[in-house]
């Protein structure tokens, strides 16, 4: 790091719905180490392009969820995600994840405060940002290891039990979400466990249905499917393409095409998509490749799968990850969507 860059905050103690300026190549720059790396999280050169820009604070990335080492939630320090900061994989091999970036607030500043005086170039350069997408040593391959901010997640993050509350005080105080609601999903986590004890299971099914009906709500999510494991599950060819409207389909029907793990030919059914059954979407894009965030290889999808606009996990029945704020895109098989008419989009109901 340069030595002028010691001019910059770490922390701006920026709030959801706060507006920022996005600083200069030049002082980003500034704050990161040989790695293009601050806090062991990597600036991609993909988040380059909104240097000069003036955004808006989507949710304080101060907790994420592990889907690396499967460790359940973990906690980062200054970081926010903003309103549009998503990565077009151009420097990633064309990646079509549409992963939303984490932003540390050393790369952002507010409207009123001025650029800083970083003087001379530190020891990250652009050319370093553009180096780092690949792992050492692995820069002429043609089935690369990638590096981004997901694949580097687990190291730029710490630990963070599901039990600490400050967690859930943090969601209410960062204005990423209402207070009543984190209220509700912590209810649903509790009735969540009851019925996992496997005792009544039925019938606190039965209840929660009952009570979601009186109120129009969706049923109790389900990620377990019909079919056995290891056998084939079926598919359906619509040929969606952007722009397309479709309706999801009910949680039923989805539930007859995936197998008891919750996979339809590889790809999960989360039980964060239940809560998008019965409603309308329009299609955003067909994805065919994606960085494995395990691995960091690129997979080819042998048929794309669909990804639909402004549907994305919410983070409010899957355990340990309540109130996550990094709305992961949702990918949907064509057998889980049927096509319709033009129609305006809903909003669906919480769980």
């Amino acid at each position: 790091m340069n030595a002028n860059a010691m001019s910059i905050p770490a922390k701006l103690g920026l709030r959801a719905g706060d507006w920022v300026i996005v600083r200069s190549r030049e002082e980003i720059l500034s704050t990161l180490d040989e790695r293009a790396c601050l806090d062991n999280l990597p600036l991609q050169p993909e988040m380059l392009a909104f240097c000069g820009r003036r955004m808006q604070v989507a949710k304080v990335a101060h907790k994420t969820c592990d889907n690396i080492k499967k460790t359940g939630g973990r906690s980062m320090d200054n970081a926010v995600h903003l309103e549009g900061g998503r990565c077009d994989g151009a420097s990633h091999g064309g990646c079509q994840a549409d992963c939303v970036f984490f932003w540390k607030e050393s790369w952002l500043r507010r409207p009123d405060d001025l650029p800083a005086d970083v003087g001379g170039s530190g020891s990250c350069t652009e050319s370093t940002v553009m180096n780092t997408v690949r792992v050492p040593a692995d820069e002429n391959s043609n089935d690369p290891v990638w590096v981004c901010q997901l694949t580097k997640l687990y190291d730029a993050t710490k630990l963070l039990h599901w039990w600490d509350a400050r967690q859930y005080l943090r969601d209410v105080t960062s204005g990423n979400h209402k207070a009543g609601y984190i209220a509700k999903l912590l209810v649903f986590s509790w009735y969540r466990n009851l019925v996992n004890l496997g005792y009544g299971y039925r019938y606190l099914t039965g209840l929660f249905n009952w009570f979601q009906k009186l109120r129009g709500g969706k049923p109790y999510p389900v990620g377990a499917g019909s079919i056995p494991d290891g056998k084939s599950t079926p598919t359906e060819i619509l040929d969606l393409q952007p722009g397309e409207w479709i309706e999801v389909k009910s949680q039923d029907e989805i539930l007859a095409t995936i197998t008891r793990s919750g996979f339809n030919r590889g790809m999960r059914y989360d039980m964060e998509m239940a809560k998008y059954s019965g409603e309308r979407y329009q299609v955003q894009m067909r994805v065919d490749r994606l960085i494995n965030e395990v691995t960091g290889k690129m997979m080819t999808m042998k048929s794309p799968c669909i990804q639909l606009d402004k549907v994305y996990c919410r983070a409010e029945c899957t355990s340990h990850r309540i109130g996550c704020p990094r709305a992961s895109n949702t990918y949907w098989r064509e057998i889980w969507l049927r096509r319709i008419s033009t129609a305006e989009p809903t909003r669906p109901p919480s769980h």
